[in-house]
């Protein structure tokens, strides 16, 4: 007699894939799959309060976060990307500038003015990854550097929030120089004695990161946003080496020395507060 074949299936215990348009939901935390409406994640400052995933945060919405209300006022809003290079690859430049200005309602990846952060008067460099991955060219550049000029002139410290992809490709050596020009503006804070704080969030990578980013008195990370020149998946493939599984992140950051502290979104604010304290106090001494 024949053996019969007997087909068995075995039930996995596990959630469903959730669905593409699921996934796709800006809502929808990318760790633990959990929906959130849009006032839910804001009172959670938008962070994901079942797993602790850290969502992107709009530079507007993170001034509001970081700053007294009303207290901020907008600087060099009119500065703009030229386009030096007449640059075009599937498009113009001054296309994907435009769409990106109708998209996020911004004139650039940087917002700068001077605020209040708990009464303390600081100077405020916020970056936005939505406007062209956060990339850095001409105008970035120079808006930063007004915003370490004003720091200087009114002898506030100035916080600035990291998130970039890095040089903007487009603008080519022009977007290079933006590097030393940003670390000169941050040599003549240090040479004025004005500090500056920095909280990286993630990405915060490339040119960004090896200029002015790096240069803080006091910098600060968001827990697993990447801080690295290039991501882990260019390196492996450069060096064909596995590397560890933080590679790049804040917490490996931390451990290297690069970092002062590594905080959930809720502590940011108090703790800038305390280093603006100290400061402060340093200065009356």
């Amino acid at each position: 007699m024949a053996d019969a074949h007997i087909d068995v299936s075995i039930e996995h215990r596990q959630a469903p894939a959730p669905a593409a348009d699921e996934r796709s939901h800006p809502n929808t935390c990318p760790r633990c799959g959990s929906h959130y409406r849009d006032d839910e994640l804001d009172l959670h400052l938008r962070v994901c309060p079942h797993c602790g995933h850290h969502f992107p945060v709009r530079a507007r919405l993170r001034i509001a976060q970081l700053t007294d209300p009303g207290t901020f006022e907008e600087e060099a809003e009119d500065v703009r990307s030229g386009d030096p290079l007449s640059f075009f690859d599937l498009r113009p430049y001054t296309e994907r500038l435009a769409e990106a200005e109708m998209r996020t309602g911004m004139g650039e990846a940087i917002v700068i003015g001077r605020a209040a952060l708990d009464e303390h008067d600081v100077e405020l460099a916020v970056m936005d990854f939505s406007f062209m991955g956060g990339s850095m060219g001409s105008a970035v550049g120079e808006k930063l550097v007004r915003a370490c000029e004003s720091a200087i002139e009114r002898e506030v410290p100035l916080v600035t929030v990291t998130s970039s992809g890095g040089a903007r490709m487009q603008e080519g050596i022009l977007s290079l120089m933006q590097l030393p020009k940003t670390v000169c503006a941050v040599e003549d804070m240090r040479d004025a004695r004005v500090p500056m704080l920095v909280v990286m969030t993630h990405p915060t990578t490339a040119g960004v990161l090896a200029s002015f980013a790096s240069l803080g008195d006091v910098i600060v990370a968001e827990p697993g946003a990447l801080i690295a020149f290039t991501g882990p998946r260019v390196v492996q493939q450069t060096t064909r080496e596995k590397l560890p599984d933080d590679f790049g992140l804040a917490e490996q950051n931390l451990r290297f020395g690069h970092l002062d502290a590594i905080l959930p979104r809720v502590e940011i604010r108090p703790y800038l507060s305390r280093v603006l304290r100290l400061f402060a106090g340093a200065e009356r001494g």
